[in-house]
């Protein structure tokens, strides 16, 4: 049995997770403004009440993106800390797949395109299969208009799994759909398949998945989406 302690911090809705001895433990933090703040009591929390010391864990996990840029270079940040002072590794597990393995139970399916907002009228999507329970990802995560989505047809009817404030264009209505956003329990679950795979990293090489270097529309790139609405 592995323990791994994992953050979520890539959107609006916070989390924090611990899988010891098969068992998972959680907490979630509402609201931008508590991420930095709440998540290091959220984690210290979580060690109290399963009874364990941060050195005890066999390595940390983080949801690093693709999100909001503040909140992936937190949890970045907070586990790199940790982890340095713990001697402990790192592993980086994307947030859109954390998504995916949420709606696996919940949309009945095992094809899914996971979809978060991106603002300036874009979005952040990829495309995941589950054959055996293992998640194969059919098209990496990219940053898009909605509506060039492009979901892989030769995998059968895929479900779009919907972060916050995603509306599917009318093009997409013969899909089947569900509301879902990434958690910690599910980079808990991945890092754990992550480090029998040895896909885990020292604290120094952990790093966010920046989809977009530019993060504000000059005047000009404003105006003209709002001539656009």
């Amino acid at each position: 049995m592995t323990t791994i302690l994992a953050i979520e911090t890539s959107t609006e809705l916070a989390s924090a997770a611990l899988l010891v001895d098969g068992q998972m433990h959680s907490r979630e933090l509402s609201g931008v403004q508590t991420h930095s703040q709440g998540i290091l009591p959220a984690l210290q929390s979580l060690l109290s009440e399963a009874g364990i010391a941060l050195s005890e864990c066999d390595a940390l996990a983080f949801g690093c993106g693709p999100g909001a840029f503040t909140g992936i270079r937190t949890a970045c940040g907070i586990v790199q800390g940790l982890a340095y002072g713990a001697e402990l590794n790192v592993v980086p597990v994307v947030s859109l797949r954390a998504m995916a393995l949420a709606a696996l139970t919940e949309a009945k399916a095992d094809n899914l395109i996971c979809v978060l907002d991106a603002r300036m009228s874009e979005v952040y999507w990829a495309q995941y299969r589950f054959v055996e329970g293992v998640c194969e990802e059919l098209s990496p995560p990219v940053l898009a208009k909605i509506d060039d989505i492009l979901p892989r047809a030769d995998q059968g009817i895929p479900c779009f799994v919907l972060g916050t404030g995603v509306i599917l264009p009318s093009r997409f209505s013969q899909y089947p759909s569900i509301s879902l956003m990434p958690h910690a329990r599910q980079v808990a679950e991945l890092g754990s398949q992550a480090l029998v795979n040895k896909q885990d990293v020292p604290a120094e090489l952990a790093q966010p998945l920046y989809l977009r270097n530019k993060i504000a529309l000059t005047t000009v790139e404003r105006n003209l989406v709002q001539g656009q609405k």
